[in-house]
């Protein structure tokens, strides 16, 4: 996260003496990545974040693998996955490696009686239908149709929902989620060709300071395991804070779509990197404006990774039907490419209402079992004419 940012009440030097107004001393924390190495906020809480009061039973959520090895172009109905009411419990891991889960929830209530910190990996949630406010110790986010919620590894956090109809999609990656770096400048500031700016990323605000004792469940994820802590003060007592590492959000909305004479490939859409995969946006757009061009992209051998798309809403050139919600993964050592007919039909066609996410990873993906219960049996078989 390229941006420095700070809320709230904080000394003037760091690791100073910074005390409350009856002269107790204020605790501080550094959050730090890779060791001291990396990006990292000083935080200054109520009390000191290290109080358990008890420690119960984790238990596991380790997705389970279905099939380890595929080379069958797959179909999600994504939509089918049944609502649930805790937020946790919602969540379908689909597609899996050892870089990141893919899942999908459609949680019916806020999280009122807990809070939640994932210290295995950094979280994209995708907010496809619904809307509401990520509350942190940093500040609140509220969000909406088409954000992405970007919430980097140990960040404790509350969703708390407007409406009992949500649908999210979630990418769980164990590596720093970034902005590309082919769109920064070597100060870290997005560059005039970018696809979106600054401008655009919003960050929390809003720091309410939670001064309480008690018993505060915190669950954590580690490992593929759930530990519920019991803490014995609030999680969000932060006074103040400054730093680079926090959550924010992005509106797929706000993507500018880069078009050209001819078909541009799919980097352009490209929204967030790791060393394992990357995340695109496509958006409406115009169409490629060269007198011959053809709109609709050509056909596609995945040689070095799968390709995955989610499905938001509009219309799909390449696509013969679509449901909102669909995923497809179209693995690496196999072709793709348009359906039958949508090659000719997108010829002369000078704008496209598609809204989708796009994943692409370096490492096959595996299915889980829960990805085989809402799997089109005959997408394969699609192309035939």
């Amino acid at each position: 996260m390229p941006l420095y940012h700070q809320l709230g009440k904080i000394p003037p030097k760091r690791h100073t003496v910074f005390r409350k107004d009856n002269g107790e001393l204020f605790s501080e924390e550094l959050v730090s990545t890779h060791g001291f190495s990396s990006v990292y906020s000083l935080v200054y809480h109520c009390y000191p974040p290290t109080i358990v009061k008890e420690i119960k039973e984790p238990y596991d959520v380790n997705p389970k693998i279905a099939r380890e090895k595929h080379l069958k172009h797959t179909s999600l109905r994504g939509f089918q996955v049944k609502p649930q009411k805790d937020f946790l419990e919602s969540r379908v891991p689909v597609l899996v490696n050892s870089d990141l889960h893919i899942s999908l929830a459609a949680p019916q209530q806020s999280m009122d009686t807990y809070f939640y910190k994932n210290s295995q990996a950094d979280e994209v949630i995708f907010v496809h239908e619904g809307s509401g406010t990520l509350k942190t110790g940093y500040g609140e986010i509220p969000f909406g149709y088409g954000d992405y919620l970007v919430i980097p590894r140990g960040v404790i956090y509350q969703i708390s929902f407007d409406t009992d109809k949500n649908r999210l999609f979630i990418v769980e990656s164990f590596e720093p989620i970034k902005t590309p770096k082919r769109y920064r400048n070597e100060f870290g500031q997005l560059m005039e060709h970018a696809p979106f700016c600054e401008r655009d990323i919003r960050r929390p605000q809003n720091l309410k300071t939670y001064d309480e004792a008690g018993d505060f469940e915190i669950k954590i994820k580690k490992q593929g395991l759930i530990y519920p802590y019991i803490y014995g003060t609030h999680p969000f007592d932060f006074v103040g804070w400054d730093g680079y590492h926090y959550p924010w959000a992005f509106s797929i909305h706000d993507f500018m779509p880069i078009t050209g004479m001819l078909h541009q490939p799919p980097p352009v859409h490209q929204t967030f990197e790791t060393n394992s995969f990357v995340l695109c946006s496509f958006c409406p757009r115009m169409y490629d404006y060269h007198p011959d061009s053809i709109p609709a992209p050509y056909n596609h051998s995945n040689v070095d990774s799968d390709e995955v798309l989610y499905y938001v809403d509009g219309d799909f050139m390449s696509r013969k039907s679509v449901e909102r919600g669909q995923i497809t993964l179209h693995p690496g050592g196999i072709p793709h490419g348009p359906h039958p007919g949508t090659v000719e039909k997108s010829i002369g066609q000078t704008r496209t209402e598609e809204l989708a996410v796009m994943i692409d990873p370096f490492r096959p993906l595996m299915l889980t079992e829960q990805a085989l219960e809402i799997e089109d049996q005959d997408y394969y078989k699609s192309w035939i004419n």
